[in-house]
């Protein structure tokens, strides 16, 4: 028996102004001063915005918002209150809403509802956070990388664009949103656990992402805040060996005989990659210090060494597409090897795809990728040296370089 559409609505509209009512009930106070909504106006205004949608469709329901809005101002006004906020009233509104919107979306109402009944809930926690967890400097953060991850970022074509269709505007921006962002989670990591164990552990999960871009973030960070330098070089050590596993990951989705090919020199940089930064990031977390960077407020992260990061990227990008357009396939190795200062993984995938095209053999695309992977340490070098100076670069590079020989030895010794 399959439960009528308006009944399961009206229903969903009764279970979400029970829940937003109920939370509502629990700070509606008492006496004079009591606030002028509870768990059953709650259930009476989503039930009468579920009402109104059935009989008169979007009309009705803006009449029934319009009257529920004017009740609602009566009662701020009449309520004896001091509290000057509006969270009730609009609390009501919004309920109404979702009691409408129950009828035509039933489930995704109902994940609404429970949202706002959990914000409503945690008022004391999210003021505090707010009031004591963020610097004037954090919030500032805040709101541009929200600005241009929520802003810029949809707004740029997702398309190739300029000479030889290199570069894409979208692509390009989201390497800026991607430093930006991984500053901001070595900042968080780091005002949660503290400097010794924060930059590991966002360096590791950042590496995913992009280890260059990484290492240029905690380097940054370790030039800004000398006591960061131990565990932004711990971060950038560790990031290295996420990018050994991902590259594995994307050739293996992209051309499994290109991966059992390059197994060997996979498997000689991870267990590389894997000791020595056990081993490094062990000795630099016992002669980090426990205390803060400077006094002061301090920013999540570097809006100018976002931006010079991106355009280093684009400017490879570029040379690497007229490589391939001026010497064809006999380029492949050139092109591989330029797009690895900027990615290694892109280039890897490039190679992959030529041989799961049957463009190119899995052993003679070992070459290609391997020449990417060392030009994309050459990168990792050059931000470690550039951002985090010669104290940072004199911890990572060393790492860098062995991870880079182990992979061309396997190579060599099992080609």
């Amino acid at each position: 028996m399959t439960l009528d559409p308006q009944v399961m609505g009206l229903g969903v509209a009764l279970g979400i102004g029970l829940l937003i009512g109920a939370e509502r009930e629990r700070r509606k106070g008492e006496g004079a001063t009591r606030a002028p909504a509870g768990v059953r106006t709650f259930a009476l205004a989503a039930l009468a915005g579920a009402v109104s949608v059935i009989v008169g469709g979007v009309v009705g329901l803006c009449v029934t918002l319009a009257a529920v809005g004017l009740l609602a101002a009566v009662g701020y006004r009449r309520s004896g209150d001091d509290d000057p906020g509006l969270t009730t009233e609009v609390s009501l509104l919004l309920t109404t809403l979702l009691g409408g919107f129950s009828t035509r979306e039933p489930a995704f109402a109902a994940g609404l509802a429970v949202v706002v009944a959990v914000l409503l809930a945690t008022r004391t926690p999210l003021h505090r956070f707010v009031r004591a967890g963020f610097t004037d400097a954090e919030a500032i953060d805040a709101l541009v990388l929200a600005s241009a991850a929520l802003v810029v970022l949809p707004l740029l074509p997702d398309r190739a664009v300029g000479p030889f269709d290199a570069l894409n505007p979208h692509a390009l921006w989201l390497v800026v949103v991607l430093v930006l962002a991984i500053g901001a989670a070595g900042h968080a990591a780091v005002r949660m656990v503290g400097e010794r164990f924060g930059l590991p552990i966002a360096g590791l999960a950042s590496g995913f992402v992009s280890s260059v871009a990484t290492i240029s973030a905690m380097g940054t960070r370790a030039r800004k805040f000398p006591a960061s330098l131990g565990g932004a070089a711990a971060g950038a050590i560790l990031s290295t060996v996420a990018t050994i596993v991902q590259m594995a990951a994307v050739v293996a989705v992209t051309s499994m005989p290109t991966l059992r090919a390059l197994a060997p020199a996979l498997a000689a940089a991870g267990l590389v990659a894997v000791g020595y930064g056990a081993v490094a990031s062990a000795a630099l977390l016992r002669r980090a210090r426990e205390a803060s960077p400077a006094a002061g407020p301090t920013r999540a992260f570097s809006l100018p060494s976002a931006l010079a990061f991106a355009a280093t990227v684009a400017i490879v990008l570029l040379a690497a597409a007229a490589l391939r357009i001026w010497y064809g396939e006999a380029g492949v190795f050139a092109a591989a090897a330029l797009a690895g200062f900027a990615d290694t993984h892109s280039a890897a995938i490039s190679v992959a795809t030529l041989v799961a095209d049957g463009k190119l053999s899995p052993q003679a695309a070992t070459a290609p990728i391997l020449a990417g992977f060392v030009t994309n340490t050459l990168s990792k070098a050059f931000f470690a040296v550039t951002s985090g100076g010669r104290a940072f670069a004199l911890r990572v590079v060393p790492g860098l370089v062995l991870v880079a020989l182990a992979a061309c030895t396997g190579w060599l010794l099992f080609r």
